[in-house]
């Protein structure tokens, strides 16, 4: 049994009754408050956002990838140009995420690598960080250690909603770390960035070498304002939605079937799930449209299950080489990732019933699926599919069955499967680095 004992006047200064804010480790016997090593703060702005691409874009807790920021997917066009280029990332800022609906993600921190055109929302704030004392890379290494959360969780406002203003931030403690130890992780956080980079290149060029197959790669998907549909059409489709007949999915569809297409469904089997009881100390891993990023798997779940529930229900488990595909919700439908058992080999997981498991049943490669569905032109047509309201939109299993995928020549499916594959090989070395760090900045070679 551990324990911990505290002074009355401690207890009485710090104004805190929960034991947890008094848990204390003396690994470090030396360390800055936030208030000394924190030389600038600023919160990010607080007009709505727009996923049109209109205006400036503005990044949000979504796409922070880990210990770095992704391009944003959303827009904010309330903002003068003197406002962005005040919000402007800048290289070496941190931003952290004051206030969420889930109080594991505040708290949560990224850093800016390069200088990036891009605003941040206001539920985020950044800080600028004295270097003499610590180098950015390395107090993103602490702040994601379990040291570094725990002085974050002991420091946060509990209340309604959980905050971790820039206030609290200023009363964490952070070890000092000696120049060359740093350096180390300096070195490789840059590294882990490095990777990181050429995950996305090779993802990239899998893609153009999909489309250049096609010979869509600069296709102009037309936007027309006005068209006629004939009544014969509209009674053949079952669909009355004027989205569905937008000329432009014919013209994609033209091009695509001079190369040949066929029926997802003939090419793959389209798994579902169904409701299904949690299981907080379950050992399988649920997998959310949540989890489901641009490209790549979020592994660290919410939710879990046990085996037996798995077995009683009979859930899909996932497997190697699987597709995951997002079926419902705005912003979401449509993202698709593969899963390779390398990625994290210890856990089981499955799935909930907004997403779908797409399984090859022939020799279709499924990175070539993948590609194409994440694509600009897979995207397009996947709306084109979609029922229900703008609030809450879907694809029907029928519709993902029939939907149209390219043929493709088996040397261009195993070039994109080898640059996917060593994409997420890239991710993965990255993120073992990562970790190298993280473990390094709590003391622990």
């Amino acid at each position: 049994m551990q324990y911990s004992i505290i002074q009355k006047s401690q207890l009485e200064g710090a104004n805190r009754l929960d034991a947890e804010y008094f848990v204390t480790n003396q690994v470090f016997k030396e360390y800055y408050l936030g208030s000394e090593i924190v030389n600038f703060v600023q919160y990010g702005t607080s007009k709505d956002l727009n996923e049109e691409g209109r205006g400036y874009p503005t990044l949000r807790l979504n796409e922070f990838d880990s210990y770095f920021v992704k391009e944003p997917e959303k827009y904010c066009n309330r903002i003068n140009q003197q406002q962005f280029l005040d919000l402007e990332l800048k290289k070496n800022d941190i931003l952290v995420c004051r206030t969420n609906g889930n109080p594991k993600l505040v708290g949560k921190s990224a850093i800016v690598i390069q200088d990036r055109p891009y605003a941040f929302a206001s539920y985020l704030f950044r800080i600028r960080t004295n270097s003499e004392k610590i180098n950015p890379s390395t107090l993103i290494a602490y702040l994601h250690s379990s040291f570094g959360r725990v002085e974050i969780e002991k420091n946060m406002m509990i209340s309604n909603q959980t905050n971790f203003s820039p206030a609290r931030f200023k009363l964490i403690r952070i070890p000092k770390f000696a120049k060359v130890f740093q350096d180390v992780i300096d070195g490789l956080i840059l590294s882990a960035y490095d990777l990181s980079n050429k995950s996305g290149f090779y993802y990239n060029q899998a893609e153009n070498l999909l489309l250049g197959e096609l010979e869509l790669s600069d296709f102009d998907i037309p936007q027309d304002l006005s068209y006629i549909v004939n009544f014969s059409e509209v009674k053949n489709a079952n669909r009355v939605d004027a989205e569905y007949f937008q000329p432009k999915y014919e013209q994609v569809l033209k091009v695509l079937k001079q190369k040949g297409v066929f029926n997802l469904g003939s090419q793959f089997e389209v798994i579902k799930s169904k409701t299904f009881d949690y299981k907080e100390d379950g050992e399988v891993g649920v997998i959310k449209t949540k989890q489901l990023g641009k490209q790549f798997i979020n592994f660290e779940v919410e939710s879990k299950t046990s085996k037996d529930v798995v077995v009683k229900e009979n859930l899909p488990k996932i497997k190697n080489g699987d597709i995951l595909f997002a079926s419902m919700g705005v912003g979401s439908l449509g993202k698709t990732n593969m899963y390779y058992d390398f990625e994290i080999k210890s856990n089981e997981f499955t799935i909930d019933s907004t997403l779908r498991i797409l399984r090859n049943k022939t020799d279709y490669l499924p990175e070539g699926l993948a590609v194409y569905l994440n694509s600009n032109i897979g995207q397009e047509l996947i709306y084109k599919y979609i029922v229900g309201s703008s609030g809450i939109i879907s694809i029907y299993d029928t519709y993902l069955e029939s939907f149209p995928i390219p043929v493709l020549t088996k040397p261009t499916q195993q070039k994109i499967a080898d640059l996917v594959k060593m994409s997420h090989e890239a991710r993965k070395k990255s993120k073992q680095l990562l970790e190298e760090a993280k473990k390094k900045s709590r003391g622990n070679d």
